[in-house]
């Protein structure tokens, strides 16, 4: 990727220039630009600031001077500092606001329990693809080469991983689904080393397993596809006075202002990344670690979210999110911005996910009225059957889905077979259950009259 450009040094301009600045014909002009600009939805950083349409007479760089001037009484300043002992810090442009009000307002659990024709095995199916999908956008953001389609079809099967990127898809994903065990615990470092353990067991050296960087270790550098460093991550020696910062910050010690609960998840995340006290496997820990914050202050919701498959959709917007706080002063308002906008899409595809399953579950379930022998697990995958009917549903794909027994499966499968609703077939050695042709048109049938 690009490496932004560096921004001018903006006080020595503000010296040499105020009176150019503050006495121009046009500066009431100037000071509705400079404001406009900070309730932008995009936070600007230099390189984007100055390829905007300028007011007249006066120069990016004269701009970009008077724009930095006039965020300085807004940032607030986090207890998180660099290795050079300087402190990040942030504002909350309107921008923002309205972004952790979207948040807020749709993270309450109204969509997904909204309709009563939704049962709780649907929400679960919901979940469970919801934590697949993180799970492997955020391996693959890590590397890991391998299609969505494969493995999902490892998650739901519930197979063992055939090599190291179907391994990092599955250690997220177990990681990610056992995060409720861990929120009533302050963050120290037997929950890290958990989390970290849990990500990249059988990925890396198991030496290097749950534990941070040490002075014999070997240097580590954040480098982007074509080489070029990103990130030059604190020296080991660092880590440990870096890591009781992001404790006592995750576990609201000594707050001297209110934070909100998503601003905090997201500085988490950025500040684990920056210190990247790992060999490998900093990013997704630091991804779990926004996760188990959220989860930890009731943003349940966020288990249902994606938030990775966004970044991977712009990993280029992800990387430069991190340098513009690294390359302006550790204002982090550039990755929270950023951050918040994922979030906020992410919603907004789960929402429409969700009305186009309860739009179409809804039909399901008004002719399914006609097999009351069936049970929820039942209806919960022939209404999946209908929209997928391609799928192949295995025996352990069915009860790893329900946490029920492997008999339990095995019994709700072959009766949706003896009613014509799944026909078996034979895979090389293993039996797989697929939708019986013109599945939706065999269930309307039965409520036709005879």
């Amino acid at each position: 990727m690009k490496i932004p450009e560096r921004a001018p040094e903006w006080r020595p301009i503000l010296q040499e220039s105020f009176d150019v600045i503050f006495k121009l014909q046009n500066y009431n002009e100037i000071n509705d630009f400079i404001v406009k600009v900070d309730q932008r939805d995009k936070y600007l950083y230099w390189d984007k600031f100055k390829h905007l349409k300028l007011p007249k007479n006066v120069s990016a760089e004269h701009l970009w001077a008077y724009l930095k001037f006039s965020r300085q009484p807004k940032i607030m300043k986090a207890s998180l500092i660099s290795d050079k002992d300087e402190k990040f810090g942030y504002c909350i442009p309107s921008s923002v606001l309205e972004n952790l009000s979207f948040i807020d307002k749709h993270t309450s659990g109204e969509i997904i329990v909204g309709d009563s024709s939704i049962h709780k095995s649907e929400q679960k199916r919901y979940l469970v693809n919801s934590l697949m999908e993180e799970a492997i956008a955020s391996s693959q953001l890590e590397g890991a080469a391998t299609t969505r389609k494969v493995a999902k079809e490892m998650l739901r099967s519930g197979r063992r991983p055939k090599n190291n990127a179907e391994q990092m898809i599955f250690n997220n994903y177990k990681t990610i689904a056992g995060m409720k065990d861990l929120i009533d615990k302050p963050l120290d470092d037997n929950i890290l080393f958990k989390l970290h353990k849990s990500m990249t067991i059988d990925t890396m050296d198991s030496s290097e397993c749950g534990r941070f960087r040490t002075m014999e270790d070997d240097k580590i550098y954040v480098v982007d596809s074509e080489g070029n460093i990103l990130h030059d991550p604190p020296k080991a020696d660092k880590i440990s006075s870096l890591m009781k910062t992001l404790y006592d910050y995750a576990n609201d010690v000594n707050d001297s202002h209110f934070v909100h609960p998503i601003i905090k998840a997201i500085n988490l995340h950025f500040y684990l990344s920056y210190i990247h006290p790992f060999m490998d496997g900093n990013g997704r820990t630091a991804r779990a670690l926004f996760y188990w914050y959220a989860i930890k202050h009731d943003y349940w919701m966020f288990e249902y979210l994606t938030i990775s498959r966004v970044f991977l959709d712009a990993p280029s917007k992800y990387a430069r999110a991190f340098l513009y706080t690294e390359m302006d002063s550790l204002d982090l308002t550039y990755f929270i911005s950023f951050h918040l906008r994922v979030i906020k899409n992410s919603i907004v595809k789960l929402v429409e996910y969700i009305k186009r399953k309860q739009k179409k579950a809804s039909e399901t379930s008004y002719y399914l009225k006609k097999y009351k022998e069936l049970n929820e697990r039942q209806r919960s995958l022939i209404k999946h059957a209908v929209e997928h009917p391609d799928e192949q549903y295995a025996i352990a794909m069915h009860q790893n889905i329900h946490n029920i027994t492997y008999e339990a499966a095995r019994k709700d499968l072959k009766f949706l077979e003896m009613k014509k609703l799944l026909v078996r077939i034979k895979k090389e050695r293993r039996y797989y259950y697929m939708p019986s042709d013109n599945l939706l048109k065999r269930i309307k049938d039965k409520m036709m009259p005879k």
